[in-house]
């Protein structure tokens, strides 16, 4: 198993040592913001070969951030990470969803950052909520031709769309529970399917916030869903994972 999708910086210590524990393989730790990839890629460092940072500004998070300071240390940390992200779009924020101005901004930011990944010849690893048709156009325009549209719960349309782009979708610990969810994954052939955790994102069947270690949730699910035994999807999706990540 390989969390591909953990916000590591956010998470208390600890969390590491407990998915190593539980036979995790790897973890990649997305960024936000600037303060959380200074995080991520501190945490990169201290676990070597284990933890792999992916270095960007989220949709959510680029009001307040220098989008030429981020771009700047894409690039400069570029032999030190294995993706950009987690970058894109989100259409359904409250500071975007009525406003031409923001929503302008915050294509300008996942332009760019599609653009350096391009440059610095990495995957991209991409939040498209509300936004799944801008998203995979501007990444088939501007990016680097691979990556992983995170959470993909959009229409099966652009799934599709995505799918014969060459991107692969993920999914979380919400396959449980969300009909859109379960629809793309079922669609999604498995060769193109990642698992993850998306933590520190709350799961109300525990209770608490989830941590890497609980991508095991999202491999039993996903198992149910597909009807295919946990071994066969567990070894598909940590193939999957280390072929785009180059781990």
């Amino acid at each position: 198993m390989i969390d591909t999708h953990a916000h590591l910086a956010d998470l208390p210590k600890g969390v590491v040592e407990k998915a190593r524990s539980v036979g995790l393989k790897g973890i990649v730790a997305v960024s936000a913001n600037l303060p959380t990839c200074e995080g991520t890629l501190k945490l990169a460092r201290e676990h070597r070969g284990y933890v792999h940072a992916a270095l960007g500004v989220h949709p959510t998070e680029f009001f307040d951030q220098s989008l030429e300071t981020a771009l700047e240390l894409i690039r400069a940390n570029a032999r030190e990470s294995v993706a950009v992200g987690e970058i894109g779009l989100d259409y359904w924020h409250k500071l975007v969803r009525k406003n031409a101005a923001m929503k302008e901004r915050q294509r300008e930011f996942y332009i760019r950052q599609l653009q350096t990944a391009r440059e610095v010849n990495l995957p991209v690893s991409i939040h498209s909520r509300g936004a799944w048709g801008d998203c995979i156009e501007l990444a088939s325009n501007h990016g680097p031709g691979r990556g992983v549209f995170h959470w993909y719960s959009g229409p099966l349309d652009v799934l599709d769309t995505v799918l014969d782009a060459g991107y692969y979708v993920s999914c979380t610990p919400a396959v449980e529970v969300s009909s859109e969810l379960r629809a793309a994954m079922a669609k999604a052939p498995l060769d193109r399917i990642l698992i993850e955790t998306d933590s520190p994102v709350w799961i109300k069947s525990l209770g608490r916030e989830s941590e890497p270690a609980d991508v095991q949730l999202t491999l039993r699910h996903l198992a149910e869903l597909k009807g295919f035994p946990i071994a066969d999807v567990d070894a598909a999706t940590t193939r999957n994972a280390e072929t785009l990540f180059n781990l």
